[in-house]
């Protein structure tokens, strides 16, 4: 994905699932509001949201281990690595 708002809301719930994080934790980890999460999470397409708090949230599964995928074959998300390292 080319530029960090290119998330789906559909990706950050598969990826926030893939974690075992709820709704406020990962929105506690991105330093962002509950309720922009699940604005995020509900948005169809593209995220809906500031760059910021989008890249933000992008930034906070990534570090988790979480790649995002989006080619030919449609999107999705990859979790890379067991988040205890």
């Amino acid at each position: 994905m080319s530029e960090i708002n290119q998330i789906s809301g559909r990706q950050i719930a598969a990826a926030r699932a893939l974690l075992g994080l709820g709704q406020v934790e990962l929105a506690d980890n991105a330093n962002i509001s509950a309720p922009t999460l699940r604005r995020m999470e509900a948005s169809v397409g593209a995220v809906a949201g500031t760059t910021n708090n989008v890249a933000a949230v992008r930034r906070a599964l990534e570090s988790a281990g979480i790649i995002f995928i989006d080619d030919e074959r449609g999107e999705g998300v990859v979790k890379l690595r067991d988040r205890q390292g």
